[in-house]
């Protein structure tokens, strides 16, 4: 009987150990994969539509010559050409191309594993979350450009730390691909406690990344098209699974008036009527301001709490991410990929004590990103249709991202009022 006493303490201390295991986690990362292609080549077109645009404008510019931004206003960045064009050189038909571009985004999420495993103190746990957060979220983002810039963020996330001017470099190229990403660059720069911090960790490489971008695509005929991204939005009205779109959506419910319209020029369901585009226009003014006004809280809790800077920074792209969500007249489901890292890159920096505060919104990530999937590609046919339940579910979805962003925000008011004390070493 005596010697039977530890054997629970035994298989408590044996559960951690294996879920500590990397040879487990890369398993994981293998099957959890291999899911999520058999689950996206199960919906077809309703995952891989994009990427059969995608692979419209490659092979069309290599035929022809005529490329996007180069020769044309396109919808993304000028950088977004190069992840676009790769799965093109290498491969003929649509079928080759959606197999190397799949292999790509899975490719950059095994690297941005790698790194957070690598290089921080509980990267093994940080992976089991993202991994989790990717089983919720689904296959949508293994057919946009969002499995591409989501790594980028989570690296340039672990990065920062440590290595802010790559960090910097890594989120301005993503940035470059589209938008997103510039959110970690202006967390970084907004943390940054010296002048000459600022210049040499976060304005100079994130710079030089754009220079080299903006000067490619000059020379390559694209003049101001270069730019010409941040004005491809104007014209569009409410999507349908928009946050700000919530109210037209449970209005459904009870007002058979309100409905959606299939915007066939960009392939997308809006919300029609001049009370939506009053509120679209409205967005394209509140986004800019929003970011803004977090970029100025973000710089007043790192000023104030100097032994937080990591924490910081964190709670602020996850702000500035939710933000380009919540204020977005566009509402496109792999947005909330963008969401997962910063969270990913908590879990696997922050110290056990301080572990507790990231666990609810954790949490609520995993909720929003499950009821992401629900939405599309699950029923997106009910939602569309205004069912009930699919437009509950829908509401809440986007209740959530609100929530996570007002919980962001009042974290990053919580750190600032409460200064650090300096001498005496007080963490929190």
């Amino acid at each position: 009987m005596p010697s039977a006493a530890p054997a629970p303490a035994r298989r408590r201390r044996s559960g951690p150990a294996v879920l500590r295991s990397r040879w487990l986690l890369a398993l994981g990362f293998v099957v959890l994969h291999a899911w999520l292609v058999s689950d996206a080549i199960g919906w077809a077109n309703t995952i891989y539509g994009d990427v059969t645009l995608y692979e419209w404008w490659a092979r069309t510019g290599l035929a022809t010559g005529e490329w996007p931004v180069l020769d044309f206003d396109w919808v993304y960045p000028a950088g977004a050409l190069v992840p676009v064009t790769l799965p093109a050189l290498f491969t003929s038909g649509l079928l080759g191309y959606e197999i190397a571009w799949t292999a790509m985004v899975v490719l950059l999420d095994a690297v941005a594993v790698v790194v957070l495993v690598r290089a921080t103190p509980r990267g093994v746990l940080g992976a089991w979350w993202w991994l989790a957060f990717l089983l919720a979220l689904g296959p949508i983002f293994l057919g946009r450009l969002d499995g591409v810039i989501a790594p980028l963020i989570l690296v340039a996330l672990v990065l920062a730390g440590r290595r802010p001017a790559l960090a910097a470099a890594v989120a301005t190229a993503g940035a470059w691909i589209k938008i997103a990403p510039g959110a970690v660059v202006v967390a970084l720069a907004a943390t940054r406690r010296r002048g000459a911090d600022l210049w040499r960790h976060v304005v100079v490489p994130g710079a030089a990344v754009s220079a080299v971008v903006v000067g490619l695509a000059v020379a390559g005929g694209a003049g101001t098209r270069a730019l010409s991204v941040f004005g491809q939005q104007d014209a569009r009205t409410l999507q349908a699974e928009s946050v700000a779109a919530t109210w037209f959506s449970v209005a459904r419910l009870w007002d058979p008036g309100v409905r959606f319209e299939y915007n066939e020029e960009i392939f997308t369901y809006e919300v029609p009527g001049a009370a939506a585009q009053r509120l679209a226009e409205a967005l394209d003014w509140l986004l800019p301001l929003a970011t803004l006004a977090l970029a100025a809280l973000v710089w007043w809790a790192a000023r104030r709490r100097s032994g937080h800077g990591g924490e910081v920074l964190l709670l602020g792209a996850a702000a500035l991410l939710l933000a380009l969500i919540v204020f977005n007249k566009v509402g496109s489901p792999q947005f909330v990929a963008w969401v997962g890292p910063p969270l990913a890159a908590a879990l696997a920096l922050s110290a056990p004590g301080t572990r507790r505060n990231w666990a609810p919104p954790a949490v609520g990530v995993l909720a929003v990103a499950f009821a992401t999937y629900l939405v599309y590609p699950v029923a997106y046919g009910p939602f569309l249709d205004g069912e009930a339940w699919m437009v509950v579910v829908e509401a809440l979805r986007n209740a959530g991202l609100v929530v996570l962003l007002a919980g962001a925000v009042w974290r990053l008011a919580e750190l600032g009022r409460h200064r650090a004390a300096r001498r005496e070493g007080v963490t929190s």
